[in-house]
């Protein structure tokens, strides 16, 4: 790792770099954020995160020691633009990566205002649609130096849909922390988080969100009726008060564990017997899935964003139809039903994820869209 940040640093002087998180949620996108920032500092780039205060992921950044500055940019306001205008013309930065919509037309107006030379790079992290409005594609391809996507269909979809230039969108996936996120004795897991030692555990890890799917999850879980079956929903979100009230009159409460958030999210993976995430909108290439695969778990997922870059049915996991219990259902009895077959679709997927998924090469990747988009400012001057 040394001879490799050694030999980055001396074709390429260190730069300056910040993020920027409008988002006061928590999930895969801002855990990347803090990755890719650590990562970087760890290659010798300057780093900060700019967001609310009241954002997570500002005291997260603060937790694990990443530079992170307060800004009010949570929503479009004058105040929010000001405020960005201020701290831009005092801070020396060479490329900004801005991640949501609202911080990102802060950054691009205040760039205007501001008068400072800086590359924009917008991290895509989600498939919803985006509107063809004129303003919107500026935002895009004029005020952006590159856009950078979780996935392939994730770049396809601006391409083909919004007519933006393709040699400016690369796709790079997330990478996850191959260290940490591994295989590792159920039984020891199981009895640290108290979850039952005698119950398959089908798990989900992911925020509390609609489009997440919890709630077909649960109705599957009731579809099913075995006693030998146990629920864990990890994670927290907007959605918790319904999925707790729907799991109360389906009737399986006592078979469902609800722990929230959790430091070590590795650890409840490693208690699973089945990793399910049954989203059916928005999402890239979801983290949990790509951490359940490291873990060796089998899943199951929907052909939803870039879920089928990293899913290939029946040889890697299983993909079943979006909104649909019954399909989930049968996928994860098909599994309890097959053994041999769940282990190799386990397995196929673990070593996929190795080969795929490391935390190494998207430091790499996003380390070369930051230079050359800085070196192309640079070299204009």
């Amino acid at each position: 790792m040394t001879e490799t940040k050694e030999s980055t640093t001396k074709q390429h002087q260190s730069i300056k770099i910040i993020h920027t998180e409008s988002s006061c949620g928590w999930g895969g996108q801002e855990i990347r954020i803090l990755t890719e920032a650590k990562g970087m500092i760890e290659r010798g780039h300057e780093v900060s995160i700019l967001c609310p205060s009241h954002a997570p992921i500002f005291a997260e950044a603060k937790e694990r020691g990443i530079p992170v500055y307060p800004i009010p940019i949570a929503k479009k306001t004058i105040k929010g633009l000001l405020a960005t205008i201020n701290y831009l013309k005092k801070t020396p930065v060479d490329v900004i990566n801005t991640h949501s919509s609202t911080d990102s037309w802060m950054i691009s107006l205040a760039r205007i205002f501001c008068h400072r030379k800086f590359s924009i790079v917008r991290t895509r992290h989600v498939s919803a649609p985006i509107n063809n409005h004129f303003t919107t594609k500026w935002l895009y391809t004029k005020a952006a130096a590159h856009i950078v996507t979780t996935g392939i269909k994730l770049k396809e979809t601006l391409v083909n849909d919004n007519g933006y230039p393709a040699h400016m969108i690369t796709s790079i996936p997330t990478g996850i922390d191959t260290n940490i996120f591994k295989p590792g004795n159920k039984a020891e897991a199981r009895k640290e988080l108290n979850l039952p030692q005698d119950k398959i555990i089908i798990g989900i890890l992911a925020t509390l969100r609609s489009w997440k799917g919890h709630k077909y999850l649960v109705d599957a879980i009731a579809q099913l009726n075995r006693e030998d079956l146990h629920l864990l929903i990890v994670g927290d979100g907007p959605q918790k008060e319904n999925l707790e009230k729907q799991i109360s009159e389906i009737g399986i409460k006592e078979k469902t564990t609800m722990p929230g958030n959790q430091k070590n999210p590795y650890r409840w993976l490693q208690a699973m017997d089945i990793f399910t995430l049954p989203s059916y909108a928005n999402e890239g290439v979801p983290q949990g899935l790509m951490q359940a695969m490291l873990t060796k778990l089998p899943v199951i997922s929907t052909p939803v964003g870039s879920i089928t870059e990293i899913i290939e049915h029946e040889k890697n996991g299983l993909i079943i139809t979006p909104e649909d219990s019954n399909a989930l259902a049968k996928a994860i009895s098909s599994m309890l039903d097959s053994s041999d077959i769940t282990t190799d679709l386990a397995e196929e997927g673990y070593e996929f994820g190795i080969k795929n998924f490391s935390k190494e090469l998207m430091i790499l990747k996003m380390e070369k869209i930051f230079i050359e988009s800085h070196d192309k400012i640079a070299s204009s001057h």
